[in-house]
């Protein structure tokens, strides 16, 4: 046989090899799919659920179109506590869409599960939001004095501030008699606020959102919502060879760097103030004076790995979910006026002529609270979250889920459950008055609730007061009945079409 002959035949053995070698892997990854099915059908026998498709499973029902949400209530109302949803045949999740089956996992300290923030964790690291177990806890309990009401107090008047930047934009646009699209603006609005709040750092985003840190902030949002809406870009090969992953890496290697800087200067800046009571001699304390500042029992502080961690955590929970709240909250203003002018009555009678909120007003507005409450009722600014069991459960009627498996509480389905509330598609801020104030205690959820609830859930409320107070004080709110917003669910409740209110500038003195 000569030498050809011989080339020939070994690359003919070679393939040969080759397609044994697929075909056992083929065979492999098939019974490794038909055994995550397998169990994934016992775990959720005893759950009924709707109908689902021998290819999609329940996929093929949620188009984006702003309905989706409706779908899941719709379930809901034939399995009112919880029942499975199925994306494809190899991952579901049981839907929880009630008070009692939210307690029981809200008590549990379960890890949240990854897949829904996997496509934010090359942003955000690994912070507050996505850790767990004894890391979660050492982080948390380092944070947790960032939110004492002492060093949220001097932000209330840096929130106004904020805010009126954001009204006087609005003034401007009054005269062109257009309506208005809210959420752009608020959260231009909202990361100015936070930037100053929790970092002390003037952006001035909200006239110059050109900036290349405040564009990359925006990409990493959009990107992270349309990569978990875009099925294909669930492959980290296929999002990193798009162009929509060249410029999602774009934008956090300039997102980076920025915290970078703003860390490195800070240490920089407090090398002579190792102590908060001396730095709060000189300014008022924020968010990162006490990362930088903060150690645990054994005088250990946070790594520069994680102290990046938390402050991209915090920009990304900070702003984007306040945004949603305000945005869903004006709306609701807007199609209920009667109690946009309860509101705007009391608002007057606490501030006066004054254009600006102290902290000492929070806590004199009642029914503001109560319909920025009754707002996140029916639009809570996340709508869902998810857990994966680290350990068996058994729900109060007697039925189980094995450890591994994912629940998802939907949030919104929860705060529209109909055994708990009564008309919940009807908005009535009475609801949340002392005298109705006797309710399941995971009934109302917008900021989730038990050990891992959101840290910074007195903020977001001190600035929906804030931001809500000073534009029901200088416009009048009006729908765009052409344009009523579609509810879309992504990491945030936004709307398809983004939300549209037509403003009239309120004079001074002026009575509606």
């Amino acid at each position: 046989m000569g030498v050809p002959a011989l080339l020939v035949y070994g690359v003919s053995e070679l393939c040969h090899w080759a397609a044994w070698l697929c075909l056992l892997y083929l065979l492999y990854k098939a019974s490794k799919l038909f055994l995550t099915w397998r169990e994934l059908i016992a775990a959720f026998r005893p759950f009924q659920g709707p109908p689902r498709h021998w290819l999609y499973g329940n996929a093929h029902e949620f188009h984006g179109d702003g309905k989706d949400l409706e779908v899941i209530t719709g379930y809901a109302e034939q399995y009112p506590y919880a029942y499975p949803l199925w994306l494809g045949n190899f991952f579901a999740s049981l839907t929880i869409c009630h008070p009692d089956y939210a307690k029981a996992i809200l008590s549990r300290q379960d890890p949240k599960e990854n897949f829904g923030y996997y496509f934010i964790t090359p942003w955000i690291g690994k912070g507050l939001l996505v850790l767990s177990g004894q890391k979660w806890f050492q982080h948390r309990r380092l944070i947790t004095p960032a939110f004492h009401y002492d060093v949220l107090k001097p932000y209330v008047r840096l929130m106004s501030d904020c805010t009126n930047t954001m009204l006087d934009k609005w003034e401007k646009l009054v005269p062109k008699q257009k309506p208005v699209e809210l959420f752009h603006y608020v959260s231009l609005m909202t990361l100015d606020s936070i930037m100053k709040c929790a970092f002390s750092y003037e952006s001035d985003c909200q006239n110059d959102s050109e900036s290349a840190y405040i564009k990359a902030v925006y990409d990493l949002s959009y990107l992270a919502d349309y990569r978990f809406c875009c099925l294909p870009y669930h492959n980290d090969i296929i999002f990193h060879l798009s162009p929509h992953g060249f410029r999602f890496r774009r934008a956090l290697k300039t997102a980076h760097q920025h915290t970078d800087t703003v860390i490195k200067e800070r240490k920089q800046s407090l090398k002579d103030y190792t102590e908060l009571e001396k730095i709060q001699q000189k300014r008022h304390l924020d968010f990162l004076d006490i990362l930088l500042c903060a150690k645990d029992e054994n005088g250990q502080g946070l790594s520069d790995e994680d102290l990046r961690a938390e402050v991209d955590t915090f920009m990304f929970e900070g702003h984007d979910t306040t945004a949603s709240g305000i945005s869903w909250t004006l709306y609701c203003m807007a199609k209920h006026p009667e109690h946009q002018e309860k509101c705007r009555e009391e608002i007057r009678e606490v501030l006066g002529e004054r254009n600006t909120v102290e902290w000492e007003d929070l806590g004199k507005m009642p029914y503001t609270t109560m319909c920025i409450k009754e707002s996140m009722r029916l639009y809570p600014p996340v709508p869902g979250v998810a857990r994966e069991l680290s350990q068996p459960i058994t729900f109060c009627d007697g039925r189980s889920l094995p450890k591994g498996a994912v629940v998802l509480l939907s949030i919104y389905a929860i705060n529209r459950c109909p055994s708990v509330w009564e008309d919940p598609e009807v908005f009535d801020p009475m609801r949340f008055s002392p005298e109705q104030s006797k309710r399941h205690s995971h009934a109302f959820l917008p900021f989730s609730a038990g050990g891992r609830n959101c840290i910074g859930q007195n903020f977001a409320m001190n600035e929906l007061k804030v931001a809500i107070a000073l534009t029901l004080q200088r416009f009048q709110l009006h729908p765009d009945p052409e344009n009523e917003p579609l509810k879309l669910a992504q990491l945030i409740l936004r709307s398809v079409n983004g939300i549209h209110l037509n403003l009239k500038r309120i004079e001074r003195g002026e009575s509606l």
